[in-house]
Order: C-alpha cells, then sequence, then structure tokens
C-alpha cells in the first residue's frame, strides 16, 4: 500500500484505547529574582495550560489523525478529571467512557517553567484497585471491541491495565483479530498477551530484557535488535519497535526479520509524548491493513513532527498526509496502479472523477477547484504533467517546482484521492485506462473543444466544466514573486 493511501483511510477507522488517563498542566513564568525566604527562584505566572497526557495523549493523537476514538480509563470526581474530560471533549473525544471511581484521584502531572526551563514537576493522583471497577472495564471492553479496528495499550502502571482485563481481551481478539499495540512501562506482565507490536524505548527494552536500568547509554542498532528479540521471547508479541530517539527504530519480527528505520534528527527536540504520536500512527496504519515495518515507517513520521513540537503535543492527520507525502520515494504510482484501485471504487458503486494540470505553485484557486471538482462525485484522480510535458506546454522555464513536489502537495490536498503522471501533451491515453465518470475542466472551455473529448465519450463518461475561482494564476504568481525579488534587489 502506498503511504498515502495508508494515512487517507485513518478516517475510517474505530480505535479503542485502554490505559492511564492523565492530565498534563504547564505553568509558566519568568523569573526574575530569587526569593528571600530561600535559593529558589520567583516565578511570575504569564500563562497555564492544560492538555491530555499519559493515555489520554495516545487518544488524543489517535483522534487527531482522523480515527473515531473510544477511551477506556479512570479518573477521579475531582478538579482534575473535569478538567481532563474537558480536555478530551475539545479534541473531540467522548468523556462518557471514562470510568469516575468515587475514591480515585485523577493521575496529573503539573510542570513549572520559568523563561521556558523547567523548574519542577509535581506528580499527584493514584487509582486504587477495585474489583467493581475492574468488572465495569472489563464490561466496557466487551462492547467495543466488535466494532473496533485497533486497540492501543498505554500503561503506566498505575492499576487500570489488570491481569483480568487483558484476560478478556485475549479471549476477545480471538473471536475478532484486531490489531494490538501495547506500550508499556512493565512489558513482562503481557506474557500471556500476543500483541501485533510491543513500542518499548531502548532504556525500557534494556530493563525488560535482563539489562541494567543504569545503563542509559547510546545504543546501537544490532543491540536493539537483540534486545527486540529477547522480548520477542517474554511476551508473544509478532514485532518488537525498540525506538532509539534520533537513531529511528529497530523493526524486529518473531521469524527473525529485521529492519532499521531511520529517522531525520530535530534540533532542538522534545520528546513528551513523542511516543505516543508514533504508537498512534503506527496502530492506524495497522488498523488500515499495512504492513508492520510500513506501519512503523509512517510512526516515526508522526513522532518527527511530535518532537518539533513544545509539551505534550498531537500530530494532525493533515499534517502527517503532507509528511508522508514528501517523504514517500515511491509517490508515482503505475497507471495500471491507479487504475486496479479505481475498479475496487467502482464495483462499491463509487463515481470516479479525473481532472488534470500541471500544478506548479499550488495556489487558493487550484485548491478552490478541486473542492469543487470532488463534490461531483466519491473519488477524485488528478492527472499532474510530467516535468517534461509541463515544458512543453508552459515553457523552457517551468515548472518551478518538480514533478516529485507537485505529486507530493497535490496528494496531501484533501479532496485528493488518487494522483498519477502523465507524459503526453494531453491526458486521453490516461482517461482510456482510468475510465472516470466524470472528467473536470476549469475555465472557460467547451467541452467539444477539449483534446481529450474523444477519450472521455469512448469511455462512456461526461464532461463538466467549472469556473476558475478569482484571477489569480500561477504564471500571475511567479510575475508578482520576480517583481518583489527585483524591488529589494533595488533597494539594496
Amino acid at each position: 500500500m502506498v503511504p498515502t493511501d495508508i494515512v487517507r483511510s485513518f478516517r475510517r477507522l474505530r480505535a479503542v484505547v485502554i490505559g492511564d488517563a492523565m492530565l498534563d498542566s504547564y505553568l509558566e513564568g519568568n523569573a526574575a529574582r530569587l526569593c528571600t525566604e530561600g535559593p529558589v527562584p520567583v516565578v511570575r505566572r504569564t500563562a497555564e495550560e492544560r492538555v491530555p497526557g499519559g493515555a489520554a495523549n495516545t487518544a488524543a493523537n489517535l483522534r487527531a489523525l482522523g480515527a473515531q476514538v473510544i477511551f477506556l480509563g479512570i479518573v477521579g470526581p475531582d478538579l482534575y478529571g473535569a478538567f481532563l474530560k474537558e480536555a478530551l471533549g475539545e479534541r473531540g473525544i467522548d468523556g462518557r467512557w471514562l470510568i469516575e471511581q468515587p475514591d480515585a484521584g485523577t493521575l496529573h502531572k503539573m510542570r513549572v517553567l520559568a523563561n521556558d526551563q523547567y523548574v519542577v514537576r509535581f506528580d499527584a493522583g493514584e487509582i486504587p484497585s477495585s474489583t467493581e471497577i475492574e468488572r465495569t472495564l472489563i464490561a466496557r471492553l466487551n462492547d467495543v471491541i466488535p466494532a473496533a479496528d485497533v486497540v492501543v495499550i498505554s500503561d503506566y502502571r498505575y492499576g487500570v491495565v489488570t491481569d483480568a482485563l487483558l484476560e478478556r481481551l485475549e479471549v476477545l481478539r480471538k473471536r475478532y483479530p484486531v490489531p494490538l499495540v501495547v506500550d508499556s512501562k512493565d512489558l513482562p506482565r503481557f506474557a500471556r498477551t500476543s500483541p501485533t507490536v510491543i513500542t518499548p524505548n531502548h532504556l525500557e527494552a534494556r530493563l525488560f530484557a535482563g539489562g541494567s536500568s543504569g545503563d542509559d547509554g547510546p545504543v546501537t542498532v544490532e543491540e536493539a535488535h537483540e534486545l527486540g528479540t529477547r522480548l520477542l521471547g517474554i511476551v508473544a508479541a509478532q514485532w518488537a519497535a525498540v525506538t532509539m530517539a534520533e537513531r529511528g527504530v529497530a523493526m524486529t519480527g518473531r521469524d527473525g526479520e529485521r529492519a532499521h528505520l531511520a529517522t531525520h534528527p530535530v534540533v532542538p527536540a522534545s520528546d513528551v509524548g513523542a511516543g505516543d504520536s508514533f504508537s498512534a500512527a503506527l496502530a492506524l496504519a495497522l488498523g488500515a491493513g499495512a504492513e508492520p515495518i510500513d506501519a512503523a515507517r509512517i510512526g516515526i513520521s508522526a513522532a518527527g513532527i511530535a518532537v518539533a513540537r513544545r509539551r505534550t503535543a498531537v500530530v494532525q492527520h493533515q499534517e502527517l498526509l503532507q509528511r508522508v507525502s514528501v517523504e514517500d520515494g515511491v509517490l508515482r504510482p503505475s497507471l495500471a496502479m491507479v487504475a486496479a484501485r479505481l475498479d475496487r471504487e467502482r464495483r462499491k458503486g463509487k463515481t470516479i472523477v479525473f481532472t488534470n494540470g500541471v500544478f506548479d505553485l499550488l495556489h487558493a484557486g487550484h485548491v478552490h477547484f478541486l473542492r469543487g471538482a470532488k463534490s461531483l462525485g466519491d473519488v477524485l484522480v488528478v492527472g499532474i504533467n510530467s516535468d517534461d510535458g509541463a515544458r512543453r506546454l508552459k515553457g523552457s522555464t517551468r515548472p518551478v517546482m518538480s514533478e516529485r513536489e507537485r505529486l507530493a502537495l497535490v496528494a496531501a490536498l484533501d479532496p485528493v484521492d488518487h494522483v498519477v503522471v502523465f507524459e503526453e501533451d494531453t491526458p486521453a491515453d490516461t482517461i482510456r485506462a482510468l475510465r472516470p465518470h466524470i472528467h473536470v475542466k476549469g475555465g472557460d472551455y467547451a467541452g467539444e473543444d477539449l483534446p481529450e473529448a474523444d477519450a472521455v465519450r469512448e469511455v462512456g463518461g461526461r464532461i463538466e466544466i467549472l469556473p476558475l475561482a478569482g484571477d489569480v494564476s500561477t504564471s500571475e504568481v511567479i510575475d508578482r514573486i520576480v517583481t518583489l525579488a527585483g524591488k529589494r534587489e533595488a533597494g539594496a
């Protein structure tokens, strides 16, 4: 599967998250002097922020990536629990699945920052064991697993993920074989569980696989693979994804398959919540049918966005779609591949819409036109002139952006389902291969004047002409840039 297609399908998925719900609070301010009562800074508060943390951040990432999310966790009947439910609601996650335990205190991490530097972190909250609450969680698990596309366990060892719950989950997954991703601070507890992928970082892997918890030195790829192999001897997972920060991820399979997936270092990097972004994107890719290694690559792309953010962060669906579009080295699918996908859509009764263009220097007019084209049917395919074709059509100085860049940008737009490159001066042969129901052009064309009109009629399609929005063209944008550059140079 092409990564962009995998990410696009996230919006059709239903994810269940099980784990420790936390509230992350940030108090920030400026430190101008030391306190006279002791050698500590006096911080004048300038801002306060409350965001989902722990398993709640995993849930928030899944929702931001487009999935429908059910979050099974526990909160207390306190102000922090109310704040957490409010923060989840703002992110589109229904708080009614959270269980309010009368004698629990909502897990809360408060970070104090002065001049963007951490001063202290206060942790509070406790989830006492409760047979009644455990039974309620299991009952809700019974309700939601049959309709789930993927399950994620985010276990911080605060007591939400119990042995009885894990046993019931295993029974349900035998009946409903749904992918399971486990991110746990105590992986050996999952010895009788069969996750699809486990996601320890290299320090956790060293601890769980018999290493020293104090060994925090750099990890090699070979060591990470060996740790993964040992972990698979403890937990009956199919794959171990050992994360190594800026060194990427070591994927180790039960059948001995290995892959080192590199990442692009980010400076400065913030790893608060980046693991949640990785697990969320990995899980959704598995739910979409991706192979584990391909799913991990998409997870790395999500984590690469998250680490560039300050504090606990989520990654939006459109951001990830744009990232994988640019990173995908096989952005140019063959015409036969796209035609095969469209045949499947056609058998489902979907209306196929096709349009084409150079799409050099995307502007608002392009986006408006593509939205209009998509509104005419169910699946929008965009044909893009190759670099050679664009030069023949626009002149030797065009295109400004390469074929690969134009493909990445168009593929990342919400209305677009598939992109394909054509080398010819007109898309007639492409239309014959794809057999769209509707061919859309913009501007003042009359349908019979189009060079590809005969091809549209041959496949039984029809032509729709959409007016272009506004009077902005790519050529005018280029002229404007040249003019401004000339003025700047003259001013210099």
